[in-house]
């Protein structure tokens, strides 16, 4: 669960922004490239870092002997949907929503914490009434089994994703090829790739979207709707309820 109070402090330090806006314009960096660009010694940059992961702003991934940091982006679209949403129109809403975000990169990573069980998780991730509840209406299906197609589609809209489900551990963790086909310029951006990893802490569960593989000019349609999507995911197990975000007022509508 975000806790908005860790969300504000942490962005409260203008040093902790000054990390933040580094992980924005290259994501996935480690201590040392961070340190390097501030006038404050390597301890005093972890301490920073600590505190913006407690927030849930950066989420760290160790590769070998290397930590690298993310920047997430789920926290400040949950305090946006909580604190600045209902004071805007919803087109005001949908150009900040461009905005903000992440240009294209290699690789993002996104996580969100969920008061629910792996299995309830899992099932709305893999349902397709359910993902469509979450997913502005679109709806998934497959036989979720490893080397199986999958498919995303849209009542409205036809097909929207394709690929292959690469690996399949239910309840933990889901790794599918990414094919984005909503029309002819994204669909010629290839094929990227998307990891599902789902952990439970106590009485709910965190769950880490790891979207990599994508183009260097990746066109940020391609990634940047998975905060609006995990929030409206967290808000329907949390709450039974759909999230209005700029996405699904969009596409959305009665996914039934």
């Amino acid at each position: 669960m975000v806790r908005v109070e860790l969300v504000f402090k942490a962005l409260a330090d203008p040093t902790r922004r000054e990390l933040l806006d580094e992980l924005f314009e290259r994501d996935g960096q480690s201590l040392n490239a961070l340190a390097s660009r501030f006038a404050m010694t390597r301890v005093a940059v972890a301490k920073h870092l600590r505190l913006l992961e407690e927030a849930g702003l950066v989420v760290s991934d160790r590769r070998g002997r290397e930590k690298l940091h993310f920047l997430n982006a789920v926290p400040i679209r949950l305090v946006h949907d909580r604190w600045v949403s209902k004071y805007t129109s919803t087109w005001a809403a949908g150009l900040v929503d461009l905005k903000r975000q992440l240009e294209a990169r290699v690789e993002k990573v996104f996580e969100i914490f969920i008061r629910t069980t792996p299995q309830r998780l899992w099932r709305a991730i893999t349902d397709p009434e359910t993902r469509a509840r979450f997913q502005f209406g679109a709806r998934v299906d497959s036989d979720w089994t490893a080397g199986s197609a999958y498919r995303i589609t849209h009542e409205g809209a036809g097909g929207l994703i394709e690929g292959e489900n690469l690996e399949v551990d239910p309840p933990w963790r889901l790794v599918q090829s990414y094919h984005a086909i909503w029309d002819d310029d994204i669909a010629a951006q290839g094929t990227s790739r998307v990891t599902w990893e789902i952990e439970q802490v106590g009485d709910s569960c965190r769950l880490v979207v790891r979207h990599d593989q994508l183009p260097a000019d990746a066109d940020e349609h391609l990634y940047g709707g998975w905060p609006m999507i995990m929030s409206g995911l967290k808000t329907w197990l949390e709450t039974g309820t759909e999230l209005t975000t700029p996405g699904s007022l969009m596409y959305g509508g009665d996914p039934s």
